[in-house]
């Protein structure tokens, strides 16, 4: 959780803080054209869902899973 200091402090923090990625993962390659995959699933699912309003993060969410795991199936 962030803690607030005053400016001064602010240099000396920013400083000795560093942040490590332990797992030192990859970026994930995804073929051309999977974000418009994705987006053309998520409104399908917001129109199949009866265009709700304030779920468009679950419709991403889900569109994004169903692409990714059609993707990563075939591979």
């Amino acid at each position: 959780m962030p803690v607030a200091t005053k400016p001064e402090q602010r240099s000396k923090v920013a400083k000795t803080r560093t942040i490590e990625n332990p797992a030192k993962e990859t970026p994930m390659w995804l073929p051309e054209g999977t974000w418009q995959r994705i987006a053309d699933k998520a409104y399908g699912l917001y129109e199949q869902r009866g265009r709700r309003e304030d779920y468009a993060l679950q419709d991403w969410l889900d569109a994004e899973n169903i692409v990714l795991g059609q993707i990563f199936e075939l591979h």
